[in-house]
């Protein structure tokens, strides 16, 4: 057995090796680009319902299709590429999530520093809470203006899952060998605003 599959990780990524991987490299690693930070965004809205196990599948082809969610790209989508998009097994083929997406692309493209804007709902590094929540005050706050801007599939969950995987939070369990790491991370990504 090797030492990468004997270390404690948080449990909700045990049963797969994709999410061990994304667990391992990248939930919970500080994201400041704004074109990361949309890319995620979007792919949390796309999840909505869904296990991100799902999203994991689909991200290569996502990214494909969607140009690597490049904001410009997308809020120019014409009207018979986003019939072929609802036609695309590799997506998720819902409509308001895929309507959502043009126009979160749109509204983005008129935030000034989208990633430092986005970066001040984040609250300052501290203790884990024992139960991680599905939302916090931050999170609603990111949602409320978020959708004050325009923006749709915004909702305070799905906010703060953006949160904890791009890194505005640790919700790494203390006893997970990514924990440390992370805080630094956090902590560091935190300081620098």
């Amino acid at each position: 057995m090797s030492e990468k599959s004997t270390r404690n990780r948080c449990s909700w990524c045990q049963g797969s090796r994709l999410y061990r991987q994304y667990h391992d490299t990248e939930w919970g690693v500080p994201l400041t680009d704004d074109d990361a930070l949309f890319r995620l965004l979007m792919l949390e809205g796309h999840q909505a319902g869904l296990a991100w196990i799902t999203i994991l599948n689909k991200r290569a082809h996502m990214d494909e299709v969607f140009a690597k969610f490049d904001r410009r790209t997308l809020a120019q989508t014409s009207a018979a590429t986003f019939t072929q998009w609802l036609q695309d097994s590799g997506l998720i083929r819902h409509k308001g999530k895929l309507e959502a997406l043009v126009n979160n692309a749109q509204c983005a493209l008129q935030i000034t520093d989208f990633a430092g804007w986005l970066w001040s709902f984040a609250a300052p590094a501290g203790q884990p809470e024992p139960q991680v929540p599905a939302q916090t005050a931050e999170s609603q706050a990111m949602s409320k203006a978020l959708k004050k801007a325009g923006f749709r599939f915004v909702g305070p969950t799905i906010c703060y899952a953006f949160m904890q995987s791009a890194g505005m939070v640790n919700d790494h369990h203390p006893d997970c060998w990514r924990f440390n790491t992370c805080q630094r991370l956090v902590t560091r990504a935190l300081n620098a605003r």
